[in-house]
């Protein structure tokens, strides 16, 4: 058999766990283990049903709102970071907090604040609901407006000379946000962007990991949960490309007829997906037929993100 006959799975380089996702998993460990169970964590820590499981089965609590931690508990801000409200909240009601929003989507928050310091009208470019829009949108009182697809921008009420500056949620997929950005310019010539591109260092790494691999496969699987967005974003640039492609969170979830007649299965994994799930999802897929695994080359990521003083001191 020629390696071109061999039935294979490729494997996307880089995949899986990003720094701020490993920074903020690593913080509830911590908390567990210096001050035992129950730590409660407003929202999902990270976006991935795998992950939390797995916390919750170690003591932690997930809680939608802070009103659900008892007074003078310890709760864990998740990734996506928290609005001031949230943080008001906390202080006034005594919680002992510790903080595991990305330093990425912090930066995304200071930028925020001096915009708004310096006067200017404030677009964020995002998806509704997402818990990072919400924290992002709430680091000023007024004065920020979220843009989801290029069609809002018609519906804004400012004249071409308003002092503007935008800002992007930070999963979001980099053609996706170029299409807005362009169309945010056009309207807008004088709209100032951010000193750094807000998509994060890991969301496009692996964007430009499944661009390389898609012409290499005839399907894409991606490893990661429905409110991942930056899982979303994989999967639909797969598609977009010209692949099938399903994502899964879960090794069962897979079904054979997505591998019938299909030699080669290209595999990535969201930001918030344990390496472990990538593995068992593998070892599933083989199941349906013997195939070779072979990595392919791509980013080698050595961010690092330190833990908070207050919890390793």
């Amino acid at each position: 058999m020629t390696k071109q006959d061999t039935a294979e799975i490729l494997m996307a380089q880089p995949r899986g766990f990003c720094a701020g996702v490993d920074r903020a998993i690593n913080i509830v460990n911590e908390a567990l283990t210096r001050f035992g169970a129950p730590i409660y964590v407003r929202h999902e820590i990270v976006h991935n049903a795998y992950v939390v499981n797995e916390l919750r089965e170690k003591g932690a609590v997930f809680v939608d709102e802070l009103h659900e931690v008892p007074a003078g508990g310890i709760v864990v801000f998740s990734a996506h970071g928290v609005s001031q409200a949230v943080r008001l909240e906390a202080q006034e009601r005594g919680l002992q907090v510790y903080d595991a929003t990305c330093p990425l989507v912090t930066k995304v928050h200071l930028e925020v604040v001096k915009m708004a310091k310096d006067g200017f009208t404030i677009l964020m470019i995002g998806h509704a609901g997402h818990p990072e829009v919400e924290g992002t949108m709430g680091q000023i009182e007024a004065g920020l407006h979220l843009i989801e697809k290029v069609a809002d921008i018609a519906k804004l009420p400012f004249a071409e000379n308003e002092k503007m500056a935008f800002v992007t949620q930070t999963t979001l997929s980099v053609d996706e946000t170029k299409e807005i950005v362009d169309a945010l310019i056009t309207k807008f010539p004088q709209i100032v962007r951010p000193r750094k591109q807000d998509i994060c260092y890991a969301t496009q790494n692996r964007q430009d990991a499944v661009k390389f691999m898609a012409p290499q496969v005839e399907v894409v699987i991606v490893v990661g949960s429905k409110a991942s967005s930056n899982s979303n974003r994989l999967r639909e640039l797969a598609e977009k490309l010209g692949v099938p492609a399903y994502m899964v969170d879960a090794p069962e979830q897979l079904q054979a007829e997505w591998f019938v007649g299909k030699k080669r299965v290209g595999l990535t994994a969201g930001a918030s997906a344990p390496e472990s799930l990538a593995q068992a999802i593998v070892a599933k897929i083989q199941e349906f037929g013997p195939r070779n695994i072979r990595s392919l080359e791509g980013v080698v990521e050595d961010v690092t993100f330190s833990l908070p003083k207050s919890l390793v001191n």
